[in-house]
């Protein structure tokens, strides 16, 4: 019997993903759990497959020959794992992560003292040792217009901006929320089996948000779990391609509300994202022109939601 199966998608972070290793195969080593690691790499330039191989010979490789995105190579691993009768939990983990002690534990300690929580995400810290926000509310309209338009600063570390408060990650015990950001994210297996897989329709951000609010609408639960630590080097890979990310970014924002809102918000949302991106256009370079014209075809469907 296999207790956890740790998946990481990496793309041309050769060196963050051998620190990343090497912190979870220290993490593992300190626990009991049985458990395999397995790399899906999405096409990188950078070596990445050849130093897996030759460093850490007991993961599992899995190489592509294209970037498909974070949902397409997590479920590629997915698919091999759920043949696995055996397996309880799968821990998708961000290559620009580091796993600090004991973390790994805590995550699988906290989904065995909840069988309805079908999720449990970690504390997350920046590279300085300052606090990430690594859980949030489930987005609105109010969280989408402090992504559009200037507010109050103090807001924004807020709960009307989706966030928990500081002091719910400082606490020793785990808290519920909505969802978990997906960069260190473990999930039950008897809850994928029902929902099914990430949508590969996401090819980079919200996945993990559709995921659990599918779980939720099945009955499951988030949590987050204070004592599992991972620092959190965010966007090494989506910063290679700033503009691509942001397309990316709005695409999937625009997939995810169609199914979370009903006609009447969904128009208000679109109307907003209207607004936004006029404005974030007014004296933009030529290429986020462009980039934010995509944004609103992407945002310019015919006002029904598909879930």
């Amino acid at each position: 019997m296999t207790d956890l199966a740790v998946v990481i998608v990496s793309w041309n972070v050769r060196d963050l993903l051998a620190a990343c290793l090497r912190s979870l195969w220290a993490d593992l080593e300190r626990s009991t759990l049985a458990a395999q690691v397995w790399v899906v790499d999405n096409g990188s330039a950078d070596g990445t497959p050849e130093m897996v191989a030759r460093e850490f010979p007991a993961v599992r490789l899995l190489v592509s020959d294209e970037n498909v995105g974070f949902a397409a190579g997590n479920n590629r691993a997915l698919r091999l794992l759920l043949a696995d009768e055996g397996l309880r939990y799968v821990w998708l983990l961000n290559p620009d992560t580091q796993v600090r002690p004991g973390a790994t534990a805590a995550l699988v300690a906290a989904l065995e003292a909840q069988p309805r929580a079908a999720v449990a995400g970690a504390a997350l810290f920046n590279a300085d040792g300052s606090l990430q926000h690594g859980a949030f509310r489930f987005p609105g309209l109010t969280q989408l217009a402090f992504d559009l338009f200037p507010l109050p600063a103090r807001l924004y570390e807020s709960p009307l901006n989706g966030r928990y408060l500081v002091r719910r990650y400082t606490g020793s015990q785990p808290f519920w929320v909505d969802h978990p950001l997906g960069a260190a994210m473990m999930v039950r297996v008897e809850a994928v089996r029902q929902v099914g897989l990430l949508d590969e329709g996401y090819r980079m951000y919200c996945e993990e948000v559709d995921w659990c609010w599918r779980m939720r609408r099945a009955g499951w639960r988030a949590l987050c779990v204070p004592a599992a630590e991972v620092v959190h080097y965010a966007g090494q890979s989506t910063g290679q391609v700033r503009i691509p990310s942001f397309v990316n970014l709005w695409t999937s924002r625009a997939r995810l509300y169609r199914r979370l809102c009903g006609p009447l918000r969904w128009g208000v949302a679109r109307a907003m994202v209207r607004a936004g991106m006029q404005r974030r256009m007014r004296g933009a370079s030529p290429e986020m022109v462009v980039a934010c014209e995509r944004v609103l075809r992407a945002w310019g469907g015919d006002g029904e939601p598909d879930g």
